[in-house]
């Protein structure tokens, strides 16, 4: 038997992997973080599955759990929102897992950023303003920040930024962002992204703290100049005398068929 770790992705049902939705339905044990997986989800489960909601429990009885399901022989499904490689907890079930010597499988799922993007209908990375983007959070209850993971740091890139759990702190976001990025750049707070009651607030660093007020959780913070820019270049890509493998150009193209 394996533990399936799967990515459930942002809110949306339908917002799943193929094999994220066929594994549910083949595994007879399907734990679930209730405070953040849609409950649709769980209609791809098979008739008489034993569904737990983990929001309430603590990673004993997780694992306890797990081991239980493991002794009968059975496959578990264990849904996680977004992707598992950022923010998931994840971690520390494999280690438990790994001692234990049970199998796991992990499958990826549409992480948050990806569909505040969507709902922003926005490229993150333009050329000529921002070429990367910087996933990180403020320091919480749960987690602490490693020394050198600072806002500050992160903004003197100019990188686009995806700020997770943090809109609870956002006036010292803005205050952080400021100096790098100035008072003008644009910025987006996507609450509940793909869900049916998602919300999209757009401002700027000086007036975002006022616009969001009374959002709370599950909301992502982007800022940076790629963000609703007119102003930048066209990609190389698809220029017409750009020579590309798929599209030599010349006498002597640089990828020649």
């Amino acid at each position: 038997m394996t533990i399936h770790f799967i990515g459930a992705g942002p809110g949306a049902a339908d917002l799943i992997t193929l094999r994220g939705r066929d594994l549910i339905a083949a595994c007879p044990v399907c734990l679930y973080a209730g405070s953040l997986v849609p409950p649709a989800l769980l209609s791809h489960c098979p008739p008489g599955a034993r569904i737990v909601n983990t929001a309430p429990l603590s990673l004993d009885q997780i694992i306890a759990e797990m081991q239980a399901a493991h002794a009968a022989g059975q496959d578990v499904a264990r849904l996680h929102s977004g992707d598992l490689s950022v923010w998931s907890a994840m971690g520390e079930q494999l280690r438990r897992l790994r001692a234990l010597d049970i199998p796991v499988q992990v499958v990826p799922g549409v992480p948050s950023f990806a569909a505040a993007a969507a709902a922003l209908e926005a490229e993150l990375t333009l050329p000529g303003l921002a070429q990367s983007v910087v996933l990180t959070r403020t320091p919480g209850r749960a987690s602490t920040m490693p020394a050198g993971e600072s806002l500050t740091a992160f903004a003197a890139t100019g990188a686009t930024l995806a700020i997770h759990l943090s809109i609870h702190a956002l006036d010292q976001v803005v205050a952080d962002l400021t100096p790098h990025y100035g008072p003008d750049c644009p910025v987006a707070v996507v609450w509940r992204a793909s869900w049916p009651d998602q919300r999209v607030i757009r401002s700027i660093l000086s007036g975002i703290a006022a616009a969001a007020q009374g959002i709370d959780r599950t909301a992502l913070i982007l800022v940076g100049p790629a963000l609703g820019a007119e102003g930048f270049d066209d990609s190389r890509l698809y220029a017409a005398d750009y020579d590309r493998r798929y599209r030599p150009l010349g006498q002597e193209p640089r990828f020649p068929e």
